[in-house]
């Protein structure tokens, strides 16, 4: 048994071969036919042609779409057009059949109905590259913080402390909630950890114990985010990668963020070269050329304040204002890019619109934090120089009403041994939406959890 992707690589004409598969398509002909084949392990198909001097000519000429094989024959060189070998069948073995029914024919499926069969669409040539690629840049991410010398740290995926303030969090219990709404009362103490408890938004406030431990590390894991949200670029679970970085400033935390981005795209590239060129041509016109482009670019790095100066002086009319002291618009994240001709660093930005945990500028108006803007795409990633002064950030909480009792365990890590710290986050399906070209999260992660979708 030989996989597909082996037989393109390497070089088997004339030789004898067993592969295994599926039927991506059957075109029968009264004396011959061709059958498109795909094992799943290389994205183009491998054409399997047969006549009818083989004895089971009519029973081969059966066989259905969708139809799972063992097929054996000779590799030759192919004479035809879009492929450079294909097999010439001697036998075959129907492993499983395949009705007429089957949903993933041979043509184009609208993506809105291939969400309906998420638990096919990884068959076709769009979510078949999609997945690959997702696989691919999951590696590299590793890749990159493991031969770089970080800890992989799994964070918990129950807790009960919302890194992000916001208090978008699903809530898990065991207790009865019929009884819950009779009553109108939640007794948490009954309930199984005897308090309140969530699904993580983030895993970097217990990322950053860690890091006070092993110095670099590194999550990648599913997070959650119970945001009642229907745009192409919200989920309610999603992944996540966030290091944590000890001794490290924000400018030292902008050097990772631009190597790992760097690193993955570039790993991408060159371990999915036929899935790349299949997007450029068929989802986004141009998508090499972004790409090739960022890689060799020179991120600027620029102050919040400075942009929003660019943006005021800017010869456009907005539909959102800039203004100092407020968060900007996909429609100035685009402009920016556009001004400097690449990637963007924002940093310094206004303490008042940035989390609570990030380090307080001398100015006591800004955070040292930062956005990665990317053209094409807007912001990829969002970090920041954390808090490492005690006292500074216990008032920060104070002045945002925090349960200071519900993170001491966090605050303690500035007593005991704290050091400048950095960190930061990218979610991995913005990634995957701005690798691809695919523009809705919707069809970069397997099984969707959205509003009102919790299907397969």
């Amino acid at each position: 048994m030989i996989d597909v992707k082996d037989l393109f690589k390497n070089n088997y004409i004339e030789k004898e071969v067993t592969v295994s598969g599926w039927i991506r398509n059957h075109r029968k002909q009264k004396e011959f036919g061709f059958i498109d084949f795909n094992d799943g392990t290389y994205f183009k198909n491998l054409q399997i042609v047969y006549d009818n001097s083989l004895d089971n000519f009519e029973e081969i000429q059966k066989l259905h779409i969708g139809s799972a094989i063992t097929a054996k024959g000779k590799i030759i060189k192919s004479e035809g057009a879009g492929q450079s070998i294909e097999m010439k069948l001697s036998s075959f073995v129907l492993e499983g059949d395949c009705p007429e029914d089957y949903p993933i024919q041979p043509k184009r499926h609208t993506r809105e109905f291939l969400r309906e069969q998420a638990y096919l669409r990884m068959r076709t040539n769009l979510f078949g590259a999609v997945f690959r690629v997702r696989s691919v840049a999951a590696y590299a991410i590793h890749k990159f913080f493991q031969d770089s010398g970080y800890v992989y740290f799994h964070a918990p995926i129950i807790t009960a402390s919302d890194a992000e303030g916001a208090g978008e969090m699903f809530q898990i219990t065991t207790l009865d909630l019929d009884k819950v709404a009779k009553n109108g009362k939640v007794e948490y103490d009954k309930d199984f950890f005897g308090k309140r408890a969530a699904l993580t938004v983030s895993g970097q406030l217990q990322g950053e114990t860690f890091a006070m431990a092993y110095k670099k590390i590194y999550t990648f894991g599913p997070t959650f985010r119970a945001e009642n949200s229907n745009t192409k670029t919200h989920a309610s679970e999603f992944w996540m990668i966030e290091p944590e970085i000890a001794f490290c400033d924000l400018d030292g935390d902008m050097d990772i963020m631009e190597n790992m981005l760097k690193y993955v795209v570039k790993y991408v590239l060159d371990n999915c070269p036929e899935e790349m060129e299949f997007f450029d041509k068929f989802v986004e016109n141009g998508l090499l050329d972004k790409l090739n482009k960022l890689i060799n670019s020179h991120f600027t790095r620029i102050d919040h304040e400075e942009v929003i100066k660019i943006l005021k002086k800017a010869d456009v009319k907005w539909e959102f204002q800039p203004e100092f002291g407020q968060d900007i618009a996909k429609e100035h994240e685009k402009y920016i890019t556009e001004y400097f001709n690449g990637p963007v660093f924002i940093k310094n930005w206004p303490k008042d619109i940035k989390a609570f945990y990030m380090k307080q500028n001398p100015d006591g108006k800004t955070v040292a934090a930062v956005d990665l803007e990317v053209p094409g795409a807007g912001e990829l990633m969002g970090g920041s120089q954390r808090e490492e002064d005690y006292d500074k950030l216990v008032s920060r909480m104070k002045e945002l009403n925090m349960n200071q009792e519900e993170l001491d365990w966090y605050l303690n890590l500035r007593k005991f041994g704290g050091c400048v710290h950095s960190g930061f986050g990218m979610g991995f399906e913005r990634l995957l939406i701005y690798l691809t070209g695919v523009d809705n999260i919707r069809d970069v992660i397997p099984y969707p959890r959205t509003p009102g979708n919790c299907d397969f």
